[in-house]
């Protein structure tokens, strides 16, 4: 078969590259070496995770806060396979509508592993052991990421576990010791605090969530341990030993002391690293990166060689679904011949605790290396009436403005449904809109919106209404 375009991975960036594609008239097709489509995200990553992250949410909010709006449960209790039941089914009306949107978009979908022939025939690798080939003018590589570990550490995915297992665990932890303090380890490690086990954070860094804005995980972690988490941060680990049930793992404290946690699992979070095994890259001249197998790209997202384009996770920049479905429309729309743009400082990072946490733009830490003059303006939630008819008091709405043209710069939250509120902050900075501008502009109450107003004035002029 002879294809316009052929994507290798059908994650969130390989399954819009392939429906923006077909949309722009060219004939498409897309491979993908599990059974279903969607990726890590769709499968074992964001949808699942979020699956259980509200799951998780509504049983600690009946064991918790449901006496205080009036609500009196008798006998609680959690049924661990219905909530593992429901994610599953989740996970599969996600991805049966990737296979529809296929259908619908007539992109022809192969099941098996993709690599290169050379640089426009890609050697298709069936379950069934067979061997299929296609052509293609152009090809995108879209295979996205696989958990990180630790060279010292073996994961025997039965009690030392990555993300992937920790989504399919049939039991709550007594006690899980979590290595990472970045997004993915907080919220499966947020889950099972809610559900009841005992969560001890290793950090190497002296802070969690570090690429984010200081403040933001300074609150976070005031949060998480209100909610029973404990954290160990400028800790290195040192070794993890799975022995029967249980998982000692050994680490370093800053001033050198030595020390050891044992829980029933242990849950390695180091971060992802991009998946470019198997795709035949020396058969048509790419190599990766040593550290991170990253694939380069040009201000196109086009490889060395002519035709031959990487999005996502195997390209620079961060390992974001959404950032891999904007690489995949503007690589499809570069194919077709349009001059597409993304702006790289406006793609929001977010993380899926409670209260969510969600920032765009430059951090304060960043805007000082840089020399920026900059003003802040901060709100908190538990000055906004919205946030205190619902209970979310944690949390406040940072924005940082240019000290002499008032444009926002960033904007920081953490707070109720942060992850999106975001949005109103990113269409602002795409405007270059300034702290007045958002001050000035009517917001509904009362809504948890109102916090980046309040916030906007308070950058302005000092002049926050409620506070």
């Amino acid at each position: 078969m002879q294809y316009d375009v052929i994507v290798i991975g059908s994650g969130p960036g390989g399954y819009v590259a392939a429906i923006r594609s077909a949309q722009l008239g060219l004939k498409t097709a897309c491979v993908e070496k599990y059974a279903t489509y969607g990726g890590t995200c769709l499968n074992v990553g964001c949808i699942p995770s979020k699956a259980l992250l509200d799951s998780s949410e509504h049983y600690y909010n009946a064991s918790h806060a449901f006496k205080t709006h009036g609500i009196n449960l008798d006998n609680l209790s959690l049924d661990m396979a219905q909530m593992m039941k429901r994610k599953t089914e989740v996970v599969a009306k996600n991805t049966a509508g990737i296979s529809f949107l296929f259908k619908k978009n007539k992109i022809d979908g192969y099941q098996g592993i993709g690599s290169f022939r050379d640089k426009n025939t890609i050697s298709i690798k069936k379950p069934d052991e067979t061997t299929a080939e296609i052509t293609g003018k152009n090809i995108i590589i879209a295979t996205g990421s696989k958990p990180s570990s630790l060279p010292f550490i073996q994961i025997d995915k039965k009690r030392i576990i990555t993300s992937t297992e920790a989504l399919t665990l049939q039991e709550v932890p007594k006690h899980l010791v979590l290595i990472g303090g970045g997004v993915i380890g907080l919220e499966l490690g947020s889950v099972y605090a809610r559900l009841g086990a005992k969560v001890s954070v290793i950090e190497f860094m002296d802070s969690i969530i570090p690429t984010m804005d200081r403040g933001l995980g300074k609150e976070l972690q005031k949060v998480l341990q209100k909610q029973g988490m404990e954290f160990y941060l400028g800790h290195k680990v040192t070794g993890a030993i799975a022995k029967g049930k249980e998982v000692t793992v050994t680490f370093d404290a800053p001033n050198g002391d030595k020390k050891e946690l044992t829980g029933d699992y242990c849950l390695v979070a180091v971060g992802r690293i991009a998946y470019t095994n198997g795709l035949g890259l020396d058969k048509i001249g790419l190599s990766v990166e040593e550290h991170g197998r990253k694939i380069t790209v040009n201000d196109h997202l086009e490889t060395s060689v002519k035709g031959v384009y990487a999005i996502g996770d195997v390209v620079k920049g961060a390992m974001l679904a959404h950032k891999a479905e904007d690489e995949g429309t503007f690589v499809a729309e570069v194919i077709a011949g349009q001059k597409p743009h993304i702006n790289y400082n406006l793609i929001p990072g977010v993380v899926y605790t409670w209260p969510e946490v969600a920032a765009v733009g430059q951090t304060e830490e960043q805007l000082k290396a840089a020399n920026i003059k900059y003003k802040t303006g901060s709100f908190p939630f538990r000055a906004s009436g919205r946030a205190v008819a619902s209970g979310d008091l944690d949390g406040f709405v940072k924005v940082l403005a240019d000290a002499a043209t008032d444009e926002i710069l960033g904007v920081h939250i953490i707070g109720p449904r942060a992850a999106d509120m975001i949005a109103e902050a990113v269409v602002a900075m795409e405007f270059r809109a300034s702290a007045e501008d958002i001050s000035r502009m009517s917001h509904a109450h009362p809504t948890y919106t109102e916090a980046f107003r309040e916030a906007c004035l308070a950058a302005t002029d000092n002049r926050p209404i409620h506070i």
